[in-house]
């Protein structure tokens, strides 16, 4: 069962590309999640002054 550099190398190559995905998912993952954050404080400002 011998594995040849070729596929050894492709291999490689498919794992950096995705771990760059995977990295990518992350900062966009931590954009929402901010944005999501900074709705909720000012939700609750508004929630504080109606109530």
């Amino acid at each position: 069962m011998a594995v040849s550099l070729n596929d050894i190398k492709t291999k490689i190559a498919s794992t950096k590309n995705t771990s760059q995905i995977t990295n990518a998912m992350q900062m966009v993952s931590a954009a929402k999640l901010g944005r999501s954050e900074e709705a909720a404080r000012n939700f609750q400002v508004y929630a504080q002054k109606s109530a």
